[in-house]
């Protein structure tokens, strides 16, 4: 397996204060990680630079084997898909769900003059069709529920067929059927053979789709444990990441945490 996103001792700095500290990591081609750490922690960071979205302040981030600042990044963004509450606050609420999607062939939000091949329009109707919201093509995007939304900013993640899927709290929001129809669709997408290599931003143990391999956890910039789930995810390491005791649990590869009392 090659290497897709490499951090080697990362820090990004705003003022005195470190954002991310010190961080190396190595996320290997067909492996799907969630990142874990409470608010403030660094993940949002961790996932702009893999996004190409942010240079570090000192260290080295290699993406799909192309250095940051020695790289044309509009070249490389459209090899990683990419997923955020904030792509939704910027998206015209009058753009079609369908134009949502397509749109991501050429990098843009709103649909304005391109061009788009039959292909195209047919990938972004068969994705929308894969999250269960092909219905909805033709509606507007301000008219959609939170978790409507939710899926068709991943099937735009996954309209250039990238080599690196980052998704940045997709299920937060969510109420419970809401949440479980996101991470069956999740699922779904790591278990195929043909899926990208995937890195997943969450608070919660609960929102870890069926399929993830990895797992980082991060706290106050820093690197708190990383590597197999299985071995990542225990009550010590969940313990230093939030700062509170936890009693963790696991059924049938789904796993949910609370305080210990």
């Amino acid at each position: 397996m090659s290497g897709v996103l490499e951090f080697d001792s990362v820090s990004v700095r705003r003022g005195q204060s470190f954002l991310l500290d010190d961080i190396s990591l190595t996320i290997a081609e067909g492996e799907h990680w969630a990142v874990l750490g409470p608010n403030g922690a660094g993940k949002t960071t961790l996932l702009q630079l893999a996004g190409a979205r942010m240079h570090p302040t000192t260290g080295a981030v290699h993406i799909l084997e192309e250095k940051l600042g020695r790289v044309d990044v509009f070249e490389l963004r459209p090899r990683i898909g990419f997923a955020s509450s904030n792509l939704m606050q910027q998206t015209p609420r009058s753009e079609l769900v369908r134009d949502f999607v397509l749109t991501a062939a050429y990098g843009v939000l709103g649909r304005w003059t391109e061009e788009y091949e039959p292909d195209d329009v047919a990938r972004a109707e068969d994705l929308l069709a894969a999250f269960r919201i092909g219905e909805l093509a033709d509606r507007e995007f301000g008219t959609l529920s939170e978790g409507e939304r939710k899926r068709a900013q991943i099937a735009r993640a996954l309209m250039t067929d990238p080599e690196l899927l980052l998704l940045d709290e997709p299920a937060s929001g969510l109420d419970l059927g809401g949440r479980e129809e996101l991470l069956q669709a999740l699922t779904e997408i790591v278990g195929s053979k043909h899926a990208p290599t995937t890195l997943m931003v969450t608070h919660h143990v609960e929102e870890i789709p069926l399929g993830i391999t990895h797992a980082v956890m991060v706290r106050e910039g820093g690197l708190v444990a990383a590597g197999p789930l299985a071995e990542v995810l225990t009550e010590d390491n969940l313990e230093s990441t939030f700062g509170l005791p936890v009693i963790l649990t696991e059924q049938d590869g789904r796993y949910a945490a609370r305080a210990r009392l």
